[in-house]
């Protein structure tokens, strides 16, 4: 406790150090802009005056009054720093400081005034613009330098600067002091009334930001905002129309590169003290407006529904295949067709100076909606203006920022970004379901929402010819941020003119489907729970349970050293007298022989108690292996292979590498990237490192397929990352506290290096050794 207080009691006193120093330069500064103020002033009365009274008041508004207060601050926090002991107090000063922003308050309210009142004396007044371009600012007491020259622009902007600075001080300090000092609550009441401060006059500081207010000072404010369809030229457009307190503008998202930022282009915009809604018979010399017959409309829907029922069909052949894609695409441009040619409802603006705009909305409800909106913001009392091209660019850029809708109102493009989901294991058996009306050859398969969209993990076997299939098999699905499960239960098509044109796979029936929401609270037991799903009829019963990230992510070491899982890498091979053991070269070669096209190889899970089977056969090193293997479900293969990883005690890129290879990736120069990426592989055990490259080409072999497996590097990367990576439990007991994010975080950081390696041109263990000489630094 008392090494904690001294930490504190230091850090307080180097940001005080800190402050002071530049406290000592914001006062020469200030210093600086009063020293021609009064030789400015003498001359103010003479026959050739350089400026008016009424000019110099308002240029250096309320630098004395600031000087003054800082001076004052100064003067007496200084001798407390120099004095610092654990009985010091300087709360008080600061809370006095704070006290006094009113006059910070009335220099920031003139300080556009300032600033334009003095460039046109400096563009009228030659004298002046001499005075004002350079104003020599005193050094600190132990600088070298005497003198720097400042411009009276750029002295005029640092008070406004200070304010920002005492409060991010603010923080700072009250980090380091303890909650029962008596500083504590003065600078908490600091704090709070410059944050109040700060954010009532963020919106008027600075110049480039005067477009986010209206002409009379008051903060510009988005009310509403949404998508509608202008009639432009004869031509249906989907524009984003944002209300303002005073102005209406319609915007169109601008077409940008992958990865850049998003920008809307504003189309028109019309101050409310412009606009006015004309009544119809005025606006009788409107296009008119072309109407859409309902047939037509009504068949689109027709094809949306197709597509949908499509989609899950396609889905039904679990994997994201491209023909998916087209479909959903597809999908969009129907959805986006219905969106722009249904809407057949008139609502017309019109600008006094000239001007009519026409929108269509598909219902009355809204159309009164956008109108009462304008209307009341109609009743304050607003000014007409004209937005200076820059200024319109910082009011349309700051669409993108405040907009409240951000998706065109397609269902392709639904997403919901309420709670984070869970990360970590879902436990799931699928026990049986009833309710068939006739006997059929079923099975199903389960999808969880990872990223944002659904996947499909796992898929049960077929039961035969039955109304009442009882599969009672168990699956371990990896979720990351997942709000919901769905089971889909299909009926298995053996029919071979049935095949789809596309990827000759075959479109099974479902016969039902249903989602249930993973409610953190109800899942994270640790025993099981049973639940029941109905749909069209059928009930479909299974138990779950859930393991977070952390518990699942105990490496624990096998407490007998015979067997496999569980024990370290360079023990087994030696044992083994292997370069690589036993259990991965014969999953691998598994895979390779009939497991490389099978969709989703190593993402969907094979069922647990094969996987358990297989466990128990390595660990035993049965003479049954190979004729078991050959039985064996793929998946369950892939699986026992991907358990084996996850279970080493350390991971296979070891805990001592751990944070060389987080440091790595993080590089962004990408000589030093690959500099570093092979030193650290260098650094590994031998064994480790045969073992990775072996897996690594392994990998890419099976990235080759994905046009059939539909795996590419990076789901190979996200499903294998974590498991040669993540840190044994010693390493990660520092992380266990954190939440999903920083797991997440994590886990990304985890992808990103095995799809760096994934990526690389082949690595070979001898080339790797030949190149230690260049790189002889300790990791």
């Amino acid at each position: 406790g008392e090494r904690e207080a001294g930490k504190g009691l230091e850090m307080r006193k180097l940001v005080l150090s800190g402050f002071l120093a530049s406290e000592e330069i914001y006062i020469n500064q200030l210093e600086a802009l009063l020293l021609p103020m009064k030789p400015l002033k003498a001359t103010a009365t003479t026959s050739q005056p350089v400026l008016t009274l009424q000019q110099i008041e308002t240029i250096f508004y309320k630098i004395q009054d600031i000087y003054e207060i800082h001076k004052e601050f100064y003067d007496s926090l200084c001798p407390k720093v120099q004095q610092w002991d654990s009985n010091v107090t300087m709360g008080h000063l600061f809370q006095k400081l704070a006290s006094q922003l009113g006059v910070y308050k009335a220099f920031v309210d003139n300080y556009k005034i300032a600033l334009e009142t003095a460039e046109k004396c400096s563009q009228s007044n030659y004298q002046f613009q001499k005075i004002s371009e350079e104003l020599k600012v005193k050094g600190p007491k132990d600088s070298k330098e005497s003198h720097t020259s400042v411009t009276m622009e750029a002295l005029l902007y640092k008070p406004i600067d200070r304010v920002t600075r005492s409060t991010l001080v603010l923080h700072d300090l009250l980090k380091h002091t303890p909650a029962d000092h008596p500083d504590y609550p003065l600078l908490q009441d600091a704090l709070r009334i410059s944050q109040n401060f700060l954010s009532s006059i963020n919106e008027d500081i600075d110049p480039r930001r005067t477009a986010v207010t209206t002409p009379k000072g008051e903060t510009r404010q988005l009310v509403k905002d949404g998508f509608l369809v202008e009639l432009s030229e004869g031509s249906r457009k989907l524009r984003h129309v944002f209300l303002f307190t005073d102005v209406l503008l319609c915007a169109k998202l601008k077409k940008t590169a992958v990865g850049k930022h998003q920008q809307y282009d504003c189309k028109w915009y019309v101050p409310l003290a412009d606009l006015v809604f004309p009544s119809p018979e005025e606006s009788e010399h409107c296009p008119q407006v072309h109407v859409i017959p309902d047939h037509e409309l009504e068949d689109m829907k027709m094809k949306i529904s197709a597509i949908k029922s499509e989609v899950q069909k396609e889905k039904a052949n679990k994997g994201q295949s491209r023909a998916i894609e087209r479909l959903k695409k597809k999908m969009f441009e129907n959805e986006f067709w219905l969106l722009l040619n249904s809407p057949a409802i008139p609502f017309r603006i019109h600008n006094r100076n000239g001007k009519s705009y026409l929108f269509l909305l598909s219902s009355d409800y809204e159309r009164s909606e956008w109108r009462e909106a304008i209307q009341k913001l109609q009743k304050k009392d607003l000014q007409a203006f004209v937005l200076s091209s820059v200024e319109l660019q910082v009011l349309t850029g700051s669409c993108f920022k405040l907009r409240t809708v951000h998706n065109i109102p397609v269902t392709s493009n639904k997403d919901d970004d309420e709670s984070p989901g869970l990360y970590g294991f879902l436990h799931v058996i699928v026990h049986s379901a009833k309710g068939f009306q006739q006997s059929a050859n079923l099975y199903c398969t389960l999808e969880v929402d990872s990223f944002g969209y659904f996947v499909s993990k796992a898929k049960t076997r077929v039961f035969r010819d039955t109304t009442e299939p009882q599969w009672n098999e168990e699956f371990e699905i990896e979720l990351e941020g997942s709000q919901s499960l769905r089971i889909l239960c299909y009926e298995k098509c053996y029919d071979k003119t049935k095949l789809n044109k596309d990827n000759n796979e075959i479109v099974d029936k479902i016969m039902g489907k249903g989602q249930i929401q993973l409610d953190p609270q109800a899942v994270q037991t640790k025993n099981w729970h049973m639940d029941v799903i109905e749909m069209n009829g059928i009930k479909v019963e299974f138990s779950m349970k859930f393991t977070s990230r952390d518990m699942s992510l105990k490496r624990t070491p096998s407490k007998k050293q015979t067997g496999v899982f569980g024990v370290k890498i360079s023990v087994v091979t030696k044992r083994e007298r292997s370069k690589v053991p036993y259990i991965v070269r014969q999953c691998i070669e598994e895979v390779e022989k009939r497991g490389i096209e099978e969709v989703g190889i190593y993402r969907i899970s094979g069922v647990a108690t094969d996987i358990q089977a297989l466990k128990a056969v390595f660990d035993a090193n049965n003479k049954d292996i190979l004729v078991m293997l050959s039985d064996m479900d793929i998946n369950a293969i892939a699986g026992t292979l991907k358990l084996y990883f996850r279970e080493l005690p350390e991971p296979l890129l070891t805990d001592r590498l751990y944070p060389a290879f987080m440091e790595g990736i993080a590089l962004s120069d990408p000589a030093a990237k690959e500099n570093c990426m092979m030193h650290l592989l260098r650094s590994l055990p031998d064994p480790n490192l045969i073992t990775f490259l072996f897996l690594l080409e392994h990998l890419k072999r099976v990235a080759e397929k994905e046009p059939i497996n539909k795996m590419s590097l990076h789901n190979l990367a996200t499903v294998f990352g974590p498991t040669l990576l993540r840190p044994s439990e010693g390493e990660s007991k520092a992380h266990l506290t954190l939440a999903s994010d920083i797991w997440s975080h994590d886990v990304m950081a985890q992808v990103q290096v095995l799809l760096y390696y994934l990526q690389h041109p082949p690595i070979s263990f001898t080339e790797l050794k030949r190149n230690t000489l260049y790189f002889s630094t300790d990791v």
